[in-house]
């Protein structure tokens, strides 16, 4: 299946095929530095062109399709919105809320079937000061018409540029029960809300599967307007589950209500330090298919898409 590309350089890069936009990677970020400016996907779609993303719902808007984030880091917010504090709840601190600079692409590489980016960022507290960089890696490939589903894999390899330990964390780490949000987070569209999560387990229930380990996990969902249906599944890099060589245990940080979203939370329960000069490393990948899939299609689909 043949991928075309457009960019709007300066702006975002758009990625088709099947006669669909598939995403959008916005690397311009938007102008409210309280929704901590950063790149994100959206729209992101379906080959039949079903979006299965949400940008600035409502609710929390800074919740922009698929993006990158860490809700708290050594006191700052690179999440976006409000912060929360213990014992006070969720305050506005915008002097909290940081930023991750676009400085470059290294590589931007299309193929016949396959498109890949790699990006170099900055982040930046909300003083102006320099915390980390990071290499981020965004490939498209495996667009498999039969299936109905192509995937998506995100790298991220982060570098502490101060000269003290960066400390990782979440509302969960800092008082709050079962609401460890931090890492790559994807926002769904509002028709997803109360759609089925499940896990290979087969358990359909997003408050059990909240705050739980494993290598994937699905939420499927039917859309207004059209009678269809949507899957996404979120699958880690064997490594990411690898206590010998990650940096900290994952975890899912999942809701199907209120609102439907799905992080990969590195540091759901607990802290974890970076020091000057040491770096991190994950490797996520996201299938979007149309359908409503089951345990053993994504298990089988998986199976057939090698690291």
């Amino acid at each position: 299946m043949t991928i075309k590309v457009t960019h709007a350089h300066g702006e975002r890069i758009a990625v088709h095929a099947a006669g669909s936009e598939l995403l959008s990677y916005v690397y311009r970020p938007d102008p409210d530095p309280f929704e901590a400016r950063k790149p994100y996907v959206h729209p992101l779609r379906t080959l039949a062109g079903r979006q299965v993303s949400g940008y600035r719902p409502n609710d929390h808007r800074w919740h922009k399709g698929l993006q990158m984030t860490a809700s708290h880091l050594s006191g700052q917010n690179f999440w976006g919105g409000n912060c929360y504090v213990h014992g006070e709840g969720y305050l506005r601190r915008p002097e909290r809320v940081g930023s991750m600079r676009h400085d470059g692409f290294s590589d931007l590489r299309a193929e016949d079937d396959r498109f890949s980016l790699a990006e170099e960022l900055t982040w930046i507290e909300n003083g102006g000061r320099e915390w980390a960089r990071e290499q981020r890696g965004i490939t498209v490939h495996s667009v498999d018409e039969n299936a109905g589903s192509w995937a998506l894999d995100w790298s991220i390899r982060l570098t502490n540029i101060r000269d003290e330990p960066l400390h990782f964390g979440s509302p969960t780490t800092a008082g709050r029960e079962m609401a460890g949000y931090t890492g790559l987070q994807w926002r769904g569209p509002r028709d997803f809300t109360g759609g089925t999560v499940f896990g290979p387990e087969g358990t359909q229930d997003a408050e059990k599967l909240m705050g739980t380990q494993g290598p994937w996990l699905a939420f499927t969902a039917e859309h207004d307007d059209v009678d269809a249906h949507s899957t996404l599944v979120f699958a880690h890099a064997p490594e990411n589950l690898d206590a010998a060589s990650a940096i900290h245990d994952s975890h899912w940080f999942v809701r199907s209500r209120p609102i439907p979203t799905v992080a990969f939370s590195w540091a759901f329960f607990e802290e974890f330090g970076l020091a000057p000069g040491a770096s991190f490393a994950y490797r996520y990948r996201v299938v979007v298919a149309d359908g409503a899939w089951d345990r053993d299609g994504v298990a089988a689909h998986l199976e057939g898409l090698p690291w």
